[in-house]
């Protein structure tokens, strides 16, 4: 874990190793002003000696000013430090998550990758300043300031070292119990993320069913769980500096009082007494602030772990050795495929399935819900790969070919539509980045979405807001199926990608496409017959296996679910689901 973490500190280096050596210096310089004070006052001041007073003032200052220096300067490389290696750990994360398998993406929520983007790194940024700062600074502090403490009196510093032991005794105690609490309390962040996600993001819902003070109970309950744990973790915590000030004063106090006699018999002076008490403060800060430091490093323990999964989390889905960088045609083939989403499962969500699809064919899907039509469509593009058969296109298995590759000549328009923030034109050259303007509007003519937007008042610079919402669910397919186009594919893949457009603009779109893409192979996903009846051949999905292969008139005459849902569509009845019984 520190090795995956540290290999990201990368160009930081520099500023990681630096950060150090100021912190020693400025504890050097803190060490020898006290010892410097004690010499003005037993040989300046007690002996009248006002040259001296002024030799060691000034050095004193000179001494301070480099202190400062050094602290700032330690501070400004820590600051930089732990700032880049968060930047580091972020970029790295963001781009492994990139990398991820749908199976990948499926083993972590979104809220909890949100949460290790954010508040996981914080905790680690706050942690390695804490390191190269208060972690360095306060063990060479502690240690100094003994060392220097026996140098004036053996007698006097062997209280500290008792008084260190029993700190050091009752802070171990009270972080076994208080680092485990705190450690239950970060995974909470990923309900309150996941609370506040769905909420934002379905908004609308939640004011169409009046459902503000669920939702605000919801997330009251997320947030108090955050609260308690750590309630209860920094009550235990908190007593480490009331029992620091007693152990400071009371050690002031034994000091004071054996000090006062030492200096009565000469065996102590003034100066040195001072020099002490200084110490003391140094010695028992020294601890607390080291205590203090190895609670937000134990605390950012669990938030290194969680950082580390993203990190070495590698993708089910690989490229080959020697991959194939040019896909042949638009022909599919599945020969005796069987998958799963969870290797564990007991049921495969696909069985038997033996397909064979001609380049330039014009393919329906149809089922009912959970009969596996996206499943089936996941696997042409290779978003999974089988867990026995093979899929092939152009001729070859999808796994011998370089899965960019593979995935530019399938397009595929999927089942939930996701615009995102910035133009229209923006979002189609999703497709293709070097996308003219004509070339967009002719994607979208055969889209049947120029018409729209170009009654939009900034045409095609109109601005799409977060998510598409401020265009309909039909318009936002059709930029979709439009921006799909742009790719230029062999295959393209509509996974019910027509289901919010009227059934006369579903009908010009399947025009269009039969029209002028002639050579494109079309697979449609729909639960309307009519989007499909017009397929060279119609897929009947029923959990899981294919239930029949061949044409709407064989299907109608054939097959009793195709026949049995044609009937009631056309009767006015209902969709697939209502009318096909459990499929």
């Amino acid at each position: 874990m520190i090795r995956t973490l540290a290999g990201h500190i990368k160009e930081y280096k520099r500023d990681s190793l630096l950060t150090p050596v100021f912190m020693i210096a400025e504890v050097v310089v803190d060490m020898i002003i006290p010892y410097l004070m004690a010499s003005i006052i037993d040989n300046g001041i007690d002996k009248g000696d006002m040259g001296h007073i002024l030799k060691i003032g000034g050095l004193m200052l000179v001494m301070a000013a480099f202190g400062l220096a050094s602290g700032m300067l330690g501070g400004a490389l820590s600051a930089r430090a732990s700032a880049g290696l968060a930047k580091n750990l972020r970029k790295a994360m963001f781009r492994n998550i990139q990398t991820y398998s749908f199976s990948n993406i499926d083993r972590f929520s979104t809220a909890s990758l949100v949460t290790r983007l954010t508040t996981d790194v914080t905790n680690i940024q706050n942690a390695y300043q804490m390191i190269l700062r208060m972690m360095i600074r306060a063990p060479f502090s502690l240690i100094i300031a003994m060392i220097m403490a026996y140098t004036i009196s053996a007698r006097l510093a062997n209280i500290y070292l008792i008084a260190i032991c029993i700190l050091a005794v009752i802070i171990v105690i009270l972080l076994k119990i208080a680092v485990p609490r705190f450690k239950a309390a970060f995974p909470k962040y990923d309900a309150l993320n996941e609370s506040i996600q769905e909420n934002v993001t379905g908004i609308r819902v939640v004011k169409a069913y009046v459902r503000e003070d669920h939702e605000i109970g919801k997330f009251k309950s997320a947030s108090m769980g955050i609260y308690k744990a750590f309630t209860r973790a920094e009550r235990i915590i908190s007593t480490a500096p009331a029992i620091m000030t007693a152990a400071v004063y009371s050690c002031i106090l034994i000091i004071s009082w054996l000090g006062a006699n030492m200096i009565v018999v000469n065996d102590l002076t003034t100066g040195q007494l001072m020099s002490l008490l200084t110490y003391c403060m140094n010695i028992l800060m020294s601890l607390m602030i080291l205590s203090v430091s190895f609670v937000m490093v134990t605390m950012s323990e669990a938030s290194a772990e969680r950082i580390c999964e993203v990190l070495n989390e590698v993708s089910d889905l690989q490229n080959p050795a020697d991959p194939v960088y040019e896909v042949k045609d638009g022909s599919v083939c599945f020969n005796n495929v069987e998958f799963s989403y969870h290797k564990t499962s007991e049921e495969p969500v696909l069985r038997d399935i033996n397909l064979e699809i001609r380049s330039g064919e014009t393919i329906g899907i149809v089922g009912g819900t959970g009969s596996a039509k996206t499943s089936l469509i996941n696997l042409i593009s290779r978003l999974y790969d089988v867990d026995k058969g093979e899929v092939l296109v152009g001729g070859l298995d999808v796994r011998k070919y370089d899965m960019d590759t593979l995935r530019n000549k399938v397009a595929v328009v999927l089942q939930k539509n996701e615009l995102f923030s910035g133009t229209i034109l923006e979002n189609l050259r999703w497709g293709n980045e070097n996308a003219t303007l004509e070339e967009c509007r002719h994607a979208c003519r055969l889209a049947c979405a120029d018409d729209f937007i170009m009654s939009m008042p900034n045409g095609y610079n109109t601005r799409i807001e977060q998510g598409g919402t401020n265009v309909s669910g039909g318009q936002k397919q059709r930029i979709c199926i439009a921006r799909a186009l742009l790719k230029q594919p062999k295959i393209l893949i509509l996974d019910d990608s027509t289901s919010a457009v009227d059934t006369a603009t579903d009908a010009r779109i399947r025009r269009s496409f039969r029209e002028e893409l002639p050579d494109i192979t079309k697979i449609i996903i729909a639960q309307r017959i009519s989007s499909v009846q017009d397929a060279d051949r119609i897929i009947v999905m029923n959990e899981g296996r294919v239930d029949a292969f061949d044409t709407h008139e064989n299907l109608v005459v054939n097959n009793e679910i195709y026949k049995e849902v044609y009937e009631s569509q056309t009767n006015g009845n209902g969709d697939f689901d209502e009318a096909g019984g459990e499929l």
